[in-house]
């Protein structure tokens, strides 16, 4: 059984400031993602101006893109990551 739920390692690590603005321009790139992200993830929520999220390496677009936390899945257990490049989403 095939899954895009994640099974490697983080890329890197960035502030919620990076994060937030990241999330924000793929967004606007993508609108069908709007939508998606609307439906499959419960938003953070307050979250601490120093905080740090994982970014991942994406994996369906060669590993041009980075995926950044856009919030929580709403269905499974973990955290729901949009690429900044390719405009997909992906569970964490």
């Amino acid at each position: 059984m095939s899954s895009n739920i994640a099974q490697n390692y983080p890329y890197t690590s960035e502030s919620e400031t990076e994060r937030a603005r990241t999330v924000q321009k793929a967004l606007q790139d993508t609108p069908d993602l709007v939508q998606k992200v609307a439906a499959e993830a419960i938003p953070l929520g307050q979250v601490e101006p120093d905080a740090r999220w994982w970014v991942w390496v994406c994996s369906s677009d060669g590993g041009l893109g980075r995926l950044h936390v856009a919030g929580y899945s709403r269905d499974h257990r973990g955290v729901y990551a949009v690429c900044d490049t390719c405009g997909k989403s992906f569970l964490r």
